[in-house]
């Protein structure tokens, strides 16, 4: 029996693609452990909370897969030890001034990131809504960050965009859409999107920025997740990336986890003192 050309045709076709897909990811593995043994040789504090520890544990969960001995602490004490990945909860959710005032007090001498090579700090979803003056944060962030390098030279301050949430689906959010209403969590959204331009057009380019809320509403085949507002789209959080709306599932920690890793392997280090050579 023959089989029809097309058929063929298609048999080939699939088998390609798999061996592009199979190229793909052994190419993409060796660069994933590079950025990774970089962040483990580098003394880096990270001020968070929930969505921030998803992207803790994708970090762990990619170490693990890679073989990189990532060592990642809870801080606890006083300074960043050589090699460390540590974190905190900053005070707290809802709060986003008071976020500032905690990471300001972890990076101050004696503090639990003094001495950190890297710092950064991530607001969360709840932190930045419909009703917040997104001017009046930014500013706050701005100046925070321009005391804290003024007194800490030698670290590197990562900006990160705030994490977006999932708007209303099903027939009720295409409804609303239809008469120009905006689906639940747009307008939260959009004023998150305000905020993240900011950081954009201030850090872009300049200085290392993790954009977290890109990467969150970026699909698997590059298309954005987005909904309509007032005449523009605006960027919410890919479904398949969270199980409850907000916080990150496994695939959606894994894609921050790579993203962050890139950002921080990409800062330049310092050269070691000539005594210390």
């Amino acid at each position: 029996m023959t089989t029809p050309p097309l058929a063929v045709h298609a048999l080939l076709g699939l088998v390609a693609f798999a061996a592009m897909a199979v190229a793909s990811r052994v190419r993409a593995e060796p660069r994933e452990r590079r950025d990774l043994q970089a962040v483990s040789e580098r003394r880096v504090f990270f001020g968070h909370q929930s969505v921030g520890g998803n992207v803790i544990q994708g970090l762990q969960d990619l170490a693990a897969q890679q073989g990189v001995p990532l060592r990642i602490v809870e801080a606890r004490a006083p300074g960043v030890g050589a090699g460390t990945f540590a974190h905190e909860a900053v005070a707290e959710n809802g709060d986003p001034m008071r976020k500032l005032r905690s990471f300001s007090a972890a990076l101050a001498p004696g503090g639990e990131g003094a001495g950190a090579e890297v710092a950064l700090l991530k607001f969360c979803y709840v932190d930045i809504h419909a009703d917040t003056d997104v001017a009046s944060l930014f500013a706050a962030y701005r100046k925070t960050i321009a005391e804290l390098q003024a007194v800490s030279p030698a670290t590197t301050f990562v900006h990160v965009t705030a994490p977006l949430q999932t708007v209303e689906g099903g027939v009720r959010g295409w409804a609303k859409e239809l008469l120009g209403k905006p689906r639940w969590g747009t307008q939260h959204n959009a004023r998150r999107e305000e905020f993240n331009a900011l950081m954009r057009r201030e850090y872009g380019g300049k200085a290392p920025l993790f954009d977290l809320a890109r990467v969150e509403s970026t699909r698997p085949d590059g298309s954005a997740e987005t909904s309509a507002w007032q005449g523009g789209a605006v960027p919410s959080l890919v479904p398949a990336y969270t199980d409850d709306g907000g916080h990150l599932n496994a695939e959606g920690r894994a894609r921050a986890a790579r993203a962050l890793a890139s950002v921080i392997a990409s800062v330049p280090r310092e050269p070691a003192p000539a005594a210390a050579r």
